[in-house]
């Protein structure tokens, strides 16, 4: 397999004098093509920085981040805003849909941001709907669905751009049991049978442990096991 994504003793800091607080504190990490992986641990124990990182929503204060072998402090504007519509699709425990907006203008919102023609846009939009066995609910308003529909058309629009990487924060933290599990499956359905690279940040140790791997993060840093990650808090 090889190499999507590398973080080298990465680090990432907020405020500052007595008010600053240290999200990551050396963070070394490698993602494989094709493979699954979780991160877990409490809250404020740093993986939900050490994704977006990763996804290159934030910057890291130090340290270095590679996509594919370049270093992403050597990418242009243009060239982290491909990759976050083109070859990234993101799944959060927040839905972040327009409500009032009809099913299918969420799901296709990316290819209009990156200025796809509206007959392809509601071809892919309404293929990837069909994937997710929502395409019936297409002209729905997004506010009229229930947690388990609305995570299923975020992860279309996740899935809209035919993304290499999809990064998931805590993708069933809304979800009853029964729900996220049908969310998991759906979200490991894409890993094994579509070679999609999943990335979930999680406390859910259970939903960690159908990964191919996991890496525990506790105050910052890499932890070696469950118990000294503090997950299970």
């Amino acid at each position: 397999m090889s190499t999507v994504l590398s973080a080298r003793d990465i680090r990432k800091s907020y405020g500052k004098g007595t008010a600053r607080f240290d999200a990551l504190d050396g963070v070394s990490l490698e993602v494989q093509a094709g493979e699954s992986l979780a991160i877990v641990g409490k809250s404020g124990s740093g993986k939900s920085t050490l994704m977006h990182l990763l996804a290159l929503l934030d910057t890291p204060d130090g340290g270095a981040l590679f996509v594919k072998g370049t270093d992403a402090d050597k990418l242009s504007v243009k060239q982290v805003t491909r990759l976050r519509n083109e070859d990234f699709g993101f799944v959060f425990q927040q839905f972040f849909l327009t409500p009032n907006a009809s099913v299918l203008d969420n799901v296709v919102l990316p290819l209009k941001i990156a200025g796809v023609a509206a007959r392809e846009r509601k071809a892919r939009g309404m293929a990837a709907l069909a994937q997710l066995e929502m395409a019936d609910k297409a002209k729905n308003k997004a506010s009229n669905l229930s947690g388990g529909q609305k995570q299923r058309v975020v992860i279309a629009r996740a899935l809209v751009n035919n993304p290499k990487v999809i990064f998931a924060d805590e993708p069933t933290g809304n979800l009853d049991t029964a729900t996220g599990r049908l969310v998991e499956d759906i979200l490991f359905s894409l890993n094994t049978e579509h070679g999609i690279t999943l990335v979930i940040v999680t406390h859910d140790t259970e939903l960690a442990a159908r990964c191919d791997r996991q890496m525990f993060i506790r105050d910052g840093r890499e932890a070696r096991s469950l118990e000294t990650s503090g997950a299970s808090a």
